[in-house]
């Protein structure tokens, strides 16, 4: 069986990549070459935005699947649209869970929820290449298969709320000093976290999966924690006590200028929201996720504590947390 991978080298494209191989397919893999790939891969490289280019890298070439894992706007699946349409038994796009409906109407979601989010132009766009897409399967026959992540982490990645331009590591540094950590809201809606390889089951199980050409899937673990559970597991890993600080996502919205709170945390992870997997597991019988959030993410702690480059330093993300806390306690004692 043949693949083609757009993008290959992202958190989640890279451990499909790798399951692929284990199962033995044949993986191409396109994208600007800068990152280094598996060995038995085949490297097409070039850029995706260069449609004229990637038409003539992939010339004669048939795949059973192609996966697009950086379509993020309308212009790139129509893109695609043309570059494949007749070259492939099964396109299959990577969407996102934050396309369901927000706020949501029901905590349980499923692939049914309607996609609507007034918050984020990120989901919008994602629901936008979504209807194209599916206009093209009912009309011309299109095979496409839309798959909707929730928020899926790697041994690189520790998954967070609220976090700074440079992600995650200040947190991680201002935990292990046991200064106060922001949690939007009061940290109590549930969240859903899934780590990559878990994801990469599902995904590759979708692939030449005659089940699946028409549908839409989302993959997530069966796990469900608040965040302040989050938070907690991350300082437990790390030997160290949490000392929370919960702070409203509007308001971490209104002063937090370049972080766009309002569409990750109001848009998003601001809300409860728990997965009903069946109809995955339904056509992947053998998707059962594995890793639980302890375990993943003192996976991901050893591995970045271990690799300096991982670290990335934002002194100006933890002087907003400061001043943002000092804020909130100065109001609090006016009223004292």
């Amino acid at each position: 069986m043949k693949a083609l991978i757009i993008g290959g080298t992202g958190t989640i494209s890279s451990a499909v990549v790798r399951r692929l191989l284990e199962k033995k397919w044949e993986v191409y893999v396109i994208n600007r070459g800068t990152k280094p790939l598996p060995e038995g891969v085949i490297s097409i490289i070039a850029d995706m935005n260069d449609e004229q280019l990637v038409a003539e890298k992939i010339r004669g070439m048939i795949f059973d699947v192609v996966c697009e894992f950086i379509g993020f706007v309308l212009a790139q699946v129509e893109r695609d649209y043309r570059l494949f349409a007749g070259k492939t038994n099964q396109y299959i796009y990577i969407s996102s869970a934050s396309a369901y409906h927000k706020p949501a109407s029901n905590y349980l979601i499923t692939e049914g929820t309607s996609l609507a989010n007034p918050y984020w132009q990120y989901a919008r766009d994602k629901i936008a290449c979504e209807e194209f897409l599916m206009k093209m399967y009912r009309e011309h026959g299109f095979p496409v298969t839309i798959v909707r992540p929730s928020h899926t982490y790697d041994e690189k990645n520790i998954p967070l709320g609220v976090h700074g331009k440079n992600g995650f590591w200040q947190v991680i540094k201002r935990i292990q000093a046991e200064k106060p950590v922001i949690i939007q809201g009061d940290g109590t809606s549930l969240w859903t976290l899934t780590f990559n390889a878990d994801f990469a089951v599902g995904f590759v199980g979708l692939m030449a999966n005659p089940h699946a050409v028409g549908e839409a899937f989302h993959i997530t673990a069966d796990e469900s924690l608040s965040w302040n559970q989050i938070y907690e597991t991350i300082a437990q890993a790390l030997g160290v006590k949490l000392h929370p600080y919960h702070v409203a996502s509007e308001f971490l919205n209104s002063v937090g200028p370049g972080y766009d709170y309002e569409g990750s945390l109001t848009g998003d992870k601001s809300v409860s929201v728990v997965f009903d997997n069946s109809k995955l597991k339904r056509a992947v019988p053998e998707f059962k996720p594995v890793v639980c959030f302890a375990e993943g993410v003192r996976i991901a702690l050893d591995y970045v504590l271990a690799h300096p480059e991982c670290q990335k330093d934002d002194p100006e993300f933890d002087r907003w947390c400061d001043k943002v806390i000092d804020a909130l306690e100065r109001a609090k004692a006016e009223f004292k």
